[in-house]
């Protein structure tokens, strides 16, 4: 990626990590949007720890239109929480996140999480994106312009995480809208022993971390087991990362939270990381 690919270049020789996992409310967020989070949560601020503002890794997320409830016609689609889809779990999620890839490894991080769509030509200067609530209320809606920038964007070298989807219907909705951008292109399940299960924590493949106030016995919708899948370039890189049926948004935003176990919690990062760091090296 012309813009991409020389801060992955800058990144390698600084990507090598604590292996330390979250044990409790150790984290910090940045101010001054951390202070309004914690204060819309009823929490007090957590002391910040020190940023670098020339970070080479700052947490992305993609801003989308929906369908509408029924799946008829265009505009915002709205969840229970009042906001748009797209920015379920904002900004807790995306602040905590880039903590623990502070706390956790040795990459320098930005201070504030952004949001982007995908026909801002300034993802073209970041080599991970998110997003996430992709089958919620008929699938996501893109223009040409959103299509043709983020598959330029992902065949020069970018990655997409898509998190927190679950079951059948939300599948088909995502795959329907999702195929779009490549249409010529199979999705395929990662087997449990690909290498992104390996690239800094050993992980047993793909994890069901769970909604505040539910557990990873059963899933949502019907679907007892999470997956994870991938859109592939030419040489085999994983373009697109497809968590489903898991909730890794949930376990970064609710870190602190009393009633959230800190085993989801710690899941979440080990996954995210890992994810990051297959990102930031193929």
């Amino acid at each position: 990626m012309h813009r991409t690919r020389p801060l992955l270049q800058a990144l390698l020789p600084g990507v090598l990590l604590t292996g330390a996992l979250l044990t409790g409310p150790t984290l910090a967020l940045a101010q001054p949007l951390a202070d309004s989070f914690f204060q819309q949560q009823g929490q007090p601020a957590i002391p910040d720890i020190e940023y670098d503002p020339g970070g080479e890794f700052n947490f992305v997320r993609v801003q989308f239109d929906t369908w509408q409830a029924g799946g008829g016609g265009g505009g915002w689609g709205y969840f229970g929480d009042g906001g748009p889809t797209w920015s379920i779990d904002f900004p807790g999620a995306d602040m905590n996140f880039l903590r623990g890839v502070s706390r956790l490894t040795n990459i320098r991080v930005m201070r504030d999480p952004i949001v982007l769509r995908f026909d801002d030509e300034a993802i073209f200067d970041y080599p991970f994106l998110y997003m996430l609530e992709v089958g919620q209320q008929g699938g996501i809606m893109l223009s040409e312009a959103e299509i043709e920038n983020v598959r330029e964007y992902l065949l020069r070298g970018g990655f997409l995480l898509i998190d927190d989807f679950w079951g059948e219907r939300q599948w088909s909705n995502f795959h329907d809208s999702f195929s779009q951008i490549f249409p010529d292109r199979e999705i395929v399940e990662l087997p449990h022993d690909h290498e992104i299960f390996r690239t800094y924590y050993d992980i047993d493949g793909p994890q069901m971390i769970p909604a505040l106030s539910r557990d990873d016995s059963r899933g949502e919708q019907g679907i007892d087991a999470a997956s994870n899948h991938a859109i592939l370039d030419d040489d085999g890189r994983i373009m697109v990362l497809i968590n489903w049926n898991s909730d890794m948004g949930d376990g970064w935003e609710h870190t602190y939270h009393p009633y959230y176990p800190t085993r989801y919690a710690n899941a979440a990062y080990q996954l995210g990381i890992n994810y990051l760091i297959y990102s930031l090296t193929h």
